[in-house]
């Protein structure tokens, strides 16, 4: 007998080498995770049918809870529920100065660490555990573990902001195959180079306007590659700001000073509803305590005006940095969910003088190019355009006198490395301290600082003798390593750059250690969750048979399996693993007797009106 091979089309034809790789957008506001099936991208959704998972994270004393039921958290226990985590991913403690609940840690020249319920929690951990949702979501949705993963981040991120987020990756179980930028996800799910006129170069401009953070870059298509000409932003201006502004206009209204954390937390929420109620309506009523306060359109956008206008003057600078006028760009493309406001796509509309580009939900767009790209680059497809990803600041090091020498001047395509020769200033010099910043200014002081290390068994020389080669690599996603040579003796040192507002040594070795202490208990949370869903699928699988046949039961039959199937959803409310499942064994006993019926059933329906003589010709 001959076998067909069957392969999803779009797919391998040897399905077995077929590689399961994710997209995911981890947002500041909500977190997406997608993948390719059957040749098209899709965004996978929980058990409830939801795509967008909040990325908010509760802390209790027993337990971590995540995504929806986190979010109706955060009016009730502010300080143990962790809201845009992303704004304080590498970031030291003294960048934060926009008002939240939280009761942070640590320096002021460091990353905070947010004190709950369960002690100490870095911002890396919680990106990790809203990861790890969507690991979990993923796996379940495709019934098979996941090789690799592309992880988006803005483009505006930089050194420490995107090794906290690898880090995250990396704590969650995930393969990280690329960092992304995410209006270069944008662009690749909009197939702008599938579109594009091959015979000419075009240029997109990618308006990447989030729940924490804004984007704009200049890409450009040309003979097959996808080049970032320019890329800038604000790590700190998405729509949680726009949130921040109408909270601040309310309270001048009714003439508040001051909000406690648990006020401040409704008030928050209230003016989140109002924004998103805008976008459809043209006025909508804001609570505030126990006021309510009409709020229109043209008031609201006078309110965001501050912000939008900052988000215009970027896309100014960026057109500058790109050495274009606005005449040149073909296509402007939304991202993210605070472009849907009307005040945000009429500007955007103002100032290129043409209509954006929205056809695919600004919330998923990312999370679907992600997909794509994850899918090319764990090989099973190979029909995609080249990326060029550039960096979002210059990087360079200190030498005498505090100044910056540059390196790599922001904006330059990444993979990228550059070297450069540096030499002693004082006699019988041995050592020499290297020390990597990141920034535009001219004055160490007035950049950040990303790493030192020191080249120690420098030959004494006289100054200026010695040849030291300083050479910076920075890798496909934006991450940098520094290494230094003295090219006479051959002595050298390197550091891959890990700066101070990224998961610290102290943290990874205490995450390590829990990974092994707490490796049992993990284990038994995933057995618990698998044989709930398993349960559930045997509930509506028996609810779809009684649709169909009950009639086949008698009286007595059908109130014995009520009676299981209630015993079973009941338990289903608790986290016991032996009772949910000795509950489904009591489930089964009647649910396989009915399974029995329904065969006989169909057995009976496919032998009625034939003989035996049917059966003994056929032969």
């Amino acid at each position: 007998m001959a076998l067909l091979q069957i392969a999803e089309p779009g797919q391998s034809s040897a399905p077995h080498e077929h590689r399961i790789a994710i997209g995911i957008d981890l947002g500041t506001t909500h977190s997406l995770v997608a993948t390719i099936l059957s040749g098209q991208p899709k965004v996978l959704n929980d058990e409830k049918g939801r795509v967008l998972l909040p990325s908010i994270v509760h802390y209790s004393k027993n337990e971590v809870i995540h995504g929806e039921h986190a979010k109706s958290l955060i009016t009730t226990d502010p300080q143990n529920t962790i809201a845009s985590v992303k704004r304080f991913m590498g970031r030291s403690k003294s960048d934060i100065k926009f008002q939240h609940p939280y009761r942070l840690m640590g320096d002021d020249n460091q990353m905070p660490a947010f004190e709950t319920a369960q002690g100490r929690k870095t911002p890396v951990e919680i990106s990790a555990e809203i990861l790890k949702q969507l690991k979990i979501r993923a796996e379940d949705s495709l019934k098979n573990p996941i090789n690799g993963a592309v992880i988006t981040v803005p483009a505006y991120f930089d050194e420490a902001q995107r090794q906290a987020t690898r880090d995250a990756a990396q704590l969650a179980g995930l393969n990280v195959l690329r960092l992304l930028n995410e209006p270069t996800a944008a662009a690749v799910a909009y197939g702008l180079d599938q579109a594009t006129n091959l015979a000419t170069d075009q240029n997109y401009v990618i308006y990447d306007l989030g729940g924490g953070t804004f984007d704009v870059s200049v890409l450009r298509f040309s003979q097959g590659v996808f080049e970032v000409l320019a890329t800038g932003g604000h790590t700190a201006l998405g729509g949680d700001d726009l949130d921040r502004l109408i909270v601040k206009w309310a309270k001048k209204q009714r003439n508040i000073e001051l909000l406690d954390d648990i006020e401040y937390s409704h008030v928050l929420m209230a003016a989140r509803k109002a924004k998103e109620a805008l976008t459809e309506h043209q006025s909508t009523q804001l609570q505030v305590l126990e006021h309510s306060i009409t709020l229109d359109r043209s008031t609201f956008d006078e309110i965001i005006k501050v912000a939008i206008d900052k988000t215009i003057q970027v896309c100014h600078r960026v057109l500058r940095d790109a050495k274009l006028e606005i005449s040149d760009i073909q296509n402007i493309v939304l991202v993210g969910g605070s472009t849907r406001s009307y005040a945000v796509q009429n500007a955007v509309r103002n100032v290129f003088n043409q209509e954006p580009l929205c056809t695919i939900n600004p919330d998923e767009v990312v999370a679907i190019g992600a997909a794509i790209t994850a899918n090319q680059l764990i090989g099973n497809t190979s029909d995609a355009a080249l990326l060029l990803d550039v960096t979002p600041l210059s990087l360079g090091l200190e030498t005498m006198g505090g100044l910056v020498e540059r390196l790599i001047s922001r904006n330059t395509a990444i993979p990228v490395a550059r070297r450069q020769e540096f030499t002693t200033y004082q006699d019988g010099q041995t050592a020499m301290l290297i020390h990597v910043v990141q920034g535009e200014r001219d004055l160490v002081e007035h950049c950040r600082s990303l790493g030192r290390f020191v080249l120690r068994g420098i030959p004494p020389m006289t100054a200026g003798q010695a040849r030291i080669e300083v050479t910076f690599q920075v890798d496909a996603d934006g991450l940098l390593s520094v290494s230094a040579k003295e090219t006479t003796s051959g002595v050298q040192a390197q550091i891959d750059i890990k700066p101070s507002y990224g998961l610290s040594d102290a943290d990874t070795e205490r995450l390590l250690l829990d990974g092994f202490k707490f490796a049992e208990e993990d284990k038994h949370l995933r057995h618990l969750h698998e044989t709930k869903i398993e349960a559930k699928r045997e509930l509506e699988a028996l609810e779809q048979a009684l649709k169909a046949d009950s009639h086949l039961l008698s009286q007595v039959q059908l109130d014995k399996l009520t009676t299981a199937k209630t015993a079973l959803i009941a338990q289903l409310e608790f986290d016991q693993i032996d009772i949910i499942e000795h509950a489904v064994e009591q489930l089964k006993i009647y649910s396989d007797a009915f399974a029995a019926l329904r065969m006989n059933q169909h057995i009976d329906a496919a032998l009625k009106g034939t003989k035996l003589e049917d059966w003994s010709n056929s032969n």
